[in-house]
């Protein structure tokens, strides 16, 4: 049995300079424990005279994602049947995504049917899903597993003890402009990259995690400028703690919003170190593997499956979606879905 401290969380959005409205969402659920997983998830609406309804999109993505990651540590928390790991690491690569990507699908063309306006006429299903397009960033840490999912733009930086920082998900070459990957691409669950990085001991988890749309890291003029961002605000909250800097946060980000011009949002949890205060939490770091990469051929569990089958509105394979032709690949798009191998550093 291992203490573990109980994480800090912090979650804040800013409207960019000049914009009618705020696209971002973010979400921030639990504390870390294998009964109360820790969840965090951002998401940017593409915001374009092209989207009109990505606040919505936003929206739907964070929420969605927050059920289904739950429901996926559930899974992780009740892993005594044979063969668990492989089945969860198959699951968290092809079928939480595409399950995901499908939810959002069904919520925004039930939303559209019921909120239809006149002076929007898409001319089929992919028209639609456009209107409301948005990037995804989630991750759920148990106390030895952390997963993280990413569609789009955007960073998720991790911070470990040794005050290291990365970003595992960074996709394998930079975007062009405005080009990114959407929840309103055509396919979209085989675009999402997945980092999958057992814990075998409380030392081996994240210091600091942070999830942030691109209005951040924008705001700098290099990738470095980034990255040194997020080492001094590690340092800040390892000196000041949460409390002493939650104040200044909204700051920094209206800051960076008004040199990138974009809606900023960040959702952060800080696991502090030992003697940096803070209550302690009993949580058993069982069950630990060496990180390794994802591999093919999905076997969802059951446990999943059948509740997801038994929602109503929530199937899969609406047929106004799935393999429907007239759903074209959306402009806005890049590589190939990477899944992150933590060990060795190989995508």
């Amino acid at each position: 049995m291992s203490a573990l401290p109980t994480w800090e969380t912090f979650h804040e959005s800013v409207q960019g300079v000049n914009k009618a409205r705020n696209q971002d969402r973010c979400l921030v659920l639990g504390a870390g424990t294998a009964e109360d997983p820790l969840i965090l998830t951002v998401a940017d609406g593409h915001g374009s005279a092209a989207y009109p309804r990505s606040h919505f999109g936003a929206q739907y993505a964070t929420d969605l994602f927050a059920h289904r990651a739950f429901e996926f540590a559930t899974s992780v928390a009740q892993r005594d049947r044979a063969g668990w790991r492989g089945r969860l690491r198959d699951y968290a690569r092809i079928g939480l995504p595409e399950r995901l990507v499908r939810d959002w699908q069904g919520k925004v063309l039930g939303h559209w049917e019921r909120h239809p306006t006149p002076d929007e006429d898409p001319a089929s299903p992919g028209a639609i899903l456009r209107l409301y397009g948005s990037t995804l960033i989630g991750a759920v840490l148990t106390p030895d597993l952390f997963v993280a999912w990413q569609l789009g733009d955007g960073e998720l930086t991790v911070v470990d003890d040794d005050g290291r920082v990365r970003l595992p998900l960074a996709p394998a070459r930079a975007e062009l402009g405005d080009e990114t990957a959407s929840l309103c691409t055509r396919h979209a669950w085989q675009l999402v990259r997945v980092h999958w990085e057992p814990l075998p001991d409380p030392a081996r988890a994240p210091r600091l995690l942070a999830l942030s749309t691109d209005g951040l890291s924008k705001s700098f003029v290099s990738d470095d400028g980034f990255t040194e961002f997020a080492a001094g605000l590690h340092r800040r909250l390892a000196e000041r703690g949460l409390s002493g800097v939650a104040e200044d946060i909204p700051r920094w980000l209206e800051e960076a919003s008004r040199h990138s011009g974009d809606d900023t949002t960040l959702a952060l949890a800080r696991r502090p170190a030992a003697g940096e205060g803070g209550p302690a939490c009993d949580a058993a770091a069982s069950g630990a593997v060496a990180p390794e990469t994802v591999a093919s051929g999905a076997v969802v569990p059951e446990a999943v499956v059948e509740k997801a089958a038994e929602e109503p509105g929530n199937s899969p394979r609406d047929p106004r979606v799935h393999d429907d032709p007239r759903v074209q690949d959306d402009p806005h798009i890049h590589d190939a879905p990477r899944i992150h191998d933590e060990e060795t550093g190989r995508p």
